[in-house]
């Protein structure tokens, strides 16, 4: 990567996507940061200090077709071409199993890790395509590998999807100068916990991996030599935690 490069992250007003986007402004890469919170996407801006200048953020509901229709367009009109996409967004459900999952719920967790996933892609593909140089990295989960109820039925079979669907890029276009990375995180400290039926304590989060470390390898995976692609990544704590309070708490979440 260089200064010429252009970086547009999902979900950057917290979690992995602000210490992702934090991460590329110090290393000078123009980054353009989305989500539905204007308020915390400009959090994001002022806790990269200085480097906060190589941030620009536009506010969208990547749920909604129309507006990665229109994210599109205005990040090319605005600032160019899209050379380094992560896509990190994502939704999980306030029930887990698919005995009592209502459809709403349902609907939301494939909407955001799927659906949004495949459009955005398909709308950026179309100029990484044209200029033959494109690094497409989707945080995916340890869900796609052990499905359960940790994750759930819903977030386990839409990260399956998007793991899937990365490699299906790197099939069709890796001669093309395109290549497409899945990360697999286990347990990370970020805000979407607050959706589980136990919400993790102090104790449990500290066992976590935090978000820099994702940033880490995200950054380190878009900066490698172009002839190489990373195609997946698994990452978990080192310190295992027991997990069968949460596991039980989310077997009886039926509403």
């Amino acid at each position: 990567m260089n200064s010429n490069d252009l970086c547009l992250i999902t979900g950057g007003g917290s979690g992995i996507g602000r210490a992702t986007a934090i991460k590329f402004a110090q290393n000078d890469i123009k980054t353009v940061i989305v989500g539905r919170r204007e308020d915390a996407l400009q959090e994001t801006i002022s806790l990269a200090g200085n480097s906060g200048s190589n941030i620009y953020f536009n506010k969208c509901d990547i749920s909604k077709d129309s507006e990665i229709v229109r994210l599109k367009k205005e990040i090319s009109d605005n600032y160019g071409s899209v050379t380094v996409l992560v896509n990190n967004a994502g939704s999980s459900s306030k029930v887990r199993s698919i005995a009592y999952i209502p459809k709403d719920q349902w609907d939301d967790v494939l909407n955001v890790n799927l659906k949004s996933v495949y459009r955005i892609c398909q709308e950026f593909l179309k100029d990484m395509l044209n200029n033959k140089n494109g690094t497409i990295i989707t945080i995916s989960s340890m869900a796609a590998l052990t499905p359960g109820l940790l994750g759930g039925s819903a977030y386990g079979a839409a990260k399956a999807a998007v793991t899937n669907l990365m490699g299906d890029i790197n099939a069709e276009f890796s001669n093309m100068g395109i290549r497409a990375t899945a990360i697999m995180p286990a347990e990370v400290d970020t805000p979407i916990l607050e959706n589980r039926a136990l919400v993790p304590n102090k104790d449990a989060r500290s066992t976590m991996m935090q978000p820099e470390d994702l940033a880490d390898m995200i950054f380190t995976i878009a900066s490698i030599n172009s002839r190489t692609t990373v195609e997946t990544v698994v990452m978990k704590p080192t310190l295992k935690r027991d997990l069968s309070e949460d596991l039980n708490a989310a077997k009886n979440k039926t509403e």
